[in-house]
């Protein structure tokens, strides 16, 4: 059974930086599609950055909004993947979540990357606050 815990998350000030992980058990697959996501107050899940590993690949996909400030990463000798996120603004406030997939990965479409239905496993999340 795959389970996701994440950690990290926090309060800081507008342009700050904090660096979110994600430990997965029970997903030790050589091929890998590991993504973070976020939902604010009254807002839909969205997509914030992805990437997906095999042997000799890693891709990732980032959204528009997060793109020079945010990298994602993942450490194969600590099976953990991380979101360091810099540069933060009031609106990146949300709750992060970690997600995995496993039947379809790789997916087909690039797009699938950053959406949330094309993920099976999640995590609880955890809380990012950024204060202007």
């Amino acid at each position: 059974q795959v389970k996701l815990v994440e950690s990290g998350g926090g309060s800081v000030q507008a342009g700050g930086s904090l660096r979110l992980s994600c430990a997965p058990s029970g997903y030790t697959y050589s091929s890998k599609c590991l993504g973070w996501f976020r939902q604010a107050p009254g807002k839909e899940r969205e997509g914030v950055a992805a990437i997906y590993t095999d042997t000799d690949e890693r891709s990732t996909y980032y959204a528009d909004s997060v793109k020079g400030r945010f990298t994602i990463s993942q450490d194969n000798a600590k099976n953990t993947v991380y979101l360091q996120m810099s540069s933060l603004k009031p609106e990146d406030t949300a709750m992060y979540y970690c997600a995995a997939e496993r039947k379809a990965c790789p997916f087909v479409d690039g797009g699938s990357y950053l959406s949330p239905r094309a993920y099976d496993y999640w995590g609880q999340g955890t809380q990012v606050t950024v204060s202007s």
